[in-house]
This record gives structure tokens, C-alpha cells and sequence, in this order.
């Protein structure tokens, strides 16, 4: 594998990954510029429970991309179809799940973030609105998981980018020119989230005839098989678990410190996720690659995939925090009009700079580790990263405040990097069975 060849995939689900934080990045500027920072901050919470229900089961992106990726290794078309069907299965399951129990997944999520009475009228006009996306938005973690698994770039890019631009376009027009606010903005998503399900259904079954599952239909209940994949998608939600813990944590302090600061950290944490989603693109080329390799059982590919995301990993990150470190004061105003925002959000960006140089090995590794669905690692990465958040955060806020709760973060976010990096090592050993200087080639 080449340069050319890992960034042919890296660059198309860089691009189309990167406008699912715009998302987020829109529906803040949009509120952002309604003289109430309630509204700001209500979005903002809004989103954190909605993050806090679907990264818990991101696993049905994830791990459908690393079976699907392995599929395409073996070339079964048994294999396809399970790497599609049993996630399905898991995922409506869960949707209705929420759907159902919307009113105590609120009222909870009120209590841990227990933020001011403005703030949660907010809160629940974008709520109850968008909760009934819930089964759509899973659905298509699993149809874009698979189509990004079987390298299907110009479906997977369409899919999002559409779907994204649309919620974009629906927010400026709702909130901007009909003046609903945040229930536009939530509205707004809504109808993007079912337009992208239907895409997604349209692309998957241009590429894969479900038809056929009559010829193995005795064994897509297979037991041991679903055990494997409650295995790995267990071990992924402890590593979400861990993460929205942070996240959770970080937002339910930033309340703390008044509406003004939450809202402030708010636009950052923008910033903050798109500078993410940049590596996601990577990871996600990254996954597919070693999953092929995985189903091959070419460590020829794993290493190439090792040295050229690596090499690549550090290039991006010091062009990321030299463009937020210089351009950061424009970039927070593209979010808000509020000065005391404005003045807040500038204190605080130098963090924000350093995020991108901690936190890239971490994101584009676990891309690694997913495609080869060999997640104890991820699992156990998390966990000793969480224990290293949660000592800063008691340890820097006393006497530092909000600049502690960053730093934290960062602590939080290097760690990651740090023990996948340390994981990395006895990848090849545990999953493709070879020693040092041993070559299978498919």
C-alpha cells in the first residue's frame, strides 16, 4: 500500500465525516446568534444527552465497518450479509428502546447536568422533538458502517455529506428566516436524520441483495457469532462509557461556573470536535485497510497501514494546532455574536491548539484496533485514561478553575494516544498470529 493509496480513502471520509461536527458547529452559530445565551447553552445540553445516547451505541458503526472491512477480505457473501443483518438486528432494538423511555432518559439526564430552569426549557424543546430520530440515526451507524467497510467511498460521502448539508441548510432556514429557535434547529435534524436512513437503505441494497439471507437464514442466529459481536461491541461501550463520563463531567462543570462559561466551553468543544473528525477520516481509512488485512492475513498491509497513519497523524496535527493557535479569535466568532462569549471562548482556546498534537495518535489507532475488532485494547486504554482525567480534574479545578478542566481533557485525551500506542505493539502477535520478522502475504 501506498501514500496515494491510504490517502485515496483517508481524504473522501476525511471531507465526509468532518461535516457531522458542522452539524453542531451550525446549530450553535445559529442560536448563537439569538441575544440569549439560554438558548446557546440549551442546544448545548440538549446535545450532550443526545452524545451521551448515541455514542454509547456508536459500536453499530464501528463494529459493522470492522466486520464488513473483514468481509471484504474473505469475499463471502455469507459473511456480508451477517456483517449487515445482526447489527440491524441490535440496532432497532435499541431505537424503540429510547423512543419508549424518553421522559426518564430526560429527566436523568436533567439531574446529572442540573442546569438553570432557562436552560432546561431549552433543553426539553430540543429533546422531545429529536428523540424520535432515534431508530433512524442507528440504523444508519449500521448502513454507513458497512458501506464504509466495503470501501464504497461515493456512497458513504453522498450519504453524510447530503444528509448534513441538508440539516444545514433546514437550521439557517427554521431559526434564521422563520425564527423558531431551538426547536428549528431540532427539527431540523430530524428531518435530515430520516432522509439519510432512506439514503443509506438505497445504497446498501444497491450493493448487496438481501434476498439471498433465504439461503442462510438458518444461521444468523447463530449464538456463538452474536456472542462475539456482544464481546466487542461490550468492550466498545466501556470505551464510550469512559468517554461520556469525561464529557459529561466536563460539561456538567463548565455549568458550574455560570451559563457564560458553559457556553463558552460550548463553542470550543465545537472547534474541539471538528478538529476530531478530521482524524476520524483517517481512522476510518485506517480500519478498513487493517480490516482487509485482518481477513487476508497480510502483514504486509499491517505494517504499511501502521507507518503510513502514523507518519501521516503527526503532519495533520501540527497543521491543526498551528490554524487554531493563529486563526482562533476569527474562528470563535464564526460561532458567536455574544462579546462576553467572545471574551470568555478566547481565554480559554490555547487548549484547544494543544488538543490536536495529544489526541491524534489515540483517534486514528483506535481505527486500527476497531477494523481488526480486537477491542480489549480500546477497552482498556479508556479506562486508564479515564483514571488519569479523573485525577487531574480533582486535583486542577480547585485552584485553577476552567483552565484545570481543559487541561484535564488534554491529560484525558493524551492518554489515549499514550496506552494504544503501547497496545500497538503486540497487535500483529495476538491478531494475525505472526513473531517479529515473520511475512504472510494473501
Amino acid at each position: 500500500m501506498t501514500y496515494k493509496e491510504y490517502l485515496k480513502l483517508a481524504i473522501p471520509f476525511t471531507i465526509s465525516t468532518v461535516t457531522q461536527p458542522l452539524l453542531g458547529a451550525v446549530d450553535t452559530a445559529v442560536v448563537g446568534r439569538i441575544d440569549d445565551p439560554s438558548n446557546i447553552a440549551g442546544v448545548a445540553v440538549g446535545a450532550v444527552i443526545f452524545s451521551t445516547l448515541y455514542w454509547l451505541f456508536g459500536f453499530l458503526r464501528v463494529s459493522t465497518s470492522g466486520y464488513s472491512a473483514q468481509a471484504l477480505g474473505t469475499k463471502s457473501e455469507k459473511d456480508s450479509l451477517f456483517s449487515l443483518l445482526r447489527p440491524s438486528i441490535i440496532a432497532i432494538i435499541i431505537g424503540l428502546f429510547f423512543v419508549l423511555f424518553q421522559r426518564p432518559i430526560f429527566d436523568v439526564g436533567m439531574r446529572i447536568l442540573s442546569p438553570d430552569a432557562d436552560v432546561k426549557f431549552q433543553a426539553s424543546q430540543y429533546f422531545f422533538v429529536l428523540i424520535w430520530g432515534a431508530p433512524f440515526v442507528l440504523m444508519n451507524y449500521v448502513n454507513l458502517g458497512w458501506l464504509m467497510g466495503r470501501k464504497k467511498v461515493k456512497a458513504s460521502m453522498f450519504l453524510q455529506i447530503f444528509s448534513n448539508v441538508l440539516n444545514i441548510v433546514l437550521d439557517i432556514l427554521f431559526v434564521v428566516y422563520f425564527n423558531m429557535g431551538v426547536l428549528g434547529v431540532a427539527y431540523a435534524t430530524l428531518i435530515s436524520q430520516i432522509t439519510a436512513f432512506g439514503i443509506g437503505c438505497y445504497f446498501v441494497h444497491s450493493n448487496l441483495s438481501v434476498l439471498r439471507l433465504k439461503k442462510y437464514f438458518k444461521d444468523l442466529f447463530d449464538q456463538v457469532a452474536f456472542k462475539k459481536i456482544m464481546c466487542v461491541n461490550r468492550d466498545l461501550m466501556i470505551r464510550t462509557v469512559c468517554l461520556l463520563i469525561v464529557t459529561n463531567m466536563f460539561v456538567a462543570k463548565g455549568a458550574d461556573f455560570g451559563t457564560e462559561v458553559l457556553a463558552a466551553n460550548a463553542v470550543l468543544f465545537q472547534i474541539q470536535y471538528i478538529l476530531a473528525y478530521f482524524y476520524d477520516g483517517f481512522a476510518n481509512a485506517s480500519s478498513i485497510f487493517i480490516g482487509t488485512a485482518v481477513g487476508e492475513k497480510n502483514i504486509n498491509l499491517f505494517h504499511e497501514v501502521v507507518k503510513i497513519s502514523t507518519k501521516l497523524t503527526f503532519i495533520l496535527g501540527g497543521i491543526m494546532a498551528t490554524i487554531i493557535l493563529v486563526f482562533s479569535p476569527y474562528i470563535i466568532q464564526i460561532f458567536t455574536n455574544i462579546e462576553s462569549v467572545i471574551q470568555i471562548s478566547e481565554q480559554y482556546a490555547i487548549w484547544v491548539s494543544i488538543y490536536p498534537l495529544v489526541v491524534g495518535i489515540g483517534l486514528v489507532y483506535y481505527g486500527m484496533f476497531t477494523g481488526a475488532t480486537y477491542t480489549t485494547p480500546v477497552r482498556n486504554s479508556m479506562i486508564l485514561s479515564l483514571l488519569g482525567f479523573l485525577i487531574a480534574y480533582f486535583t486542577l479545578i480547585p485552584s485553577i478553575d476552567n483552565h484545570g478542566l481543559w487541561l484535564a481533557y488534554l491529560v484525558f485525551s493524551l492518554g489515549r494516544s499514550i496506552f494504544l500506542g503501547i497496545y500497538i505493539k503486540d497487535f500483529k502477535k495476538t491478531i494475525l498470529g505472526a513473531q517479529d520478522g515473520q511475512v504472510i502475504s494473501a
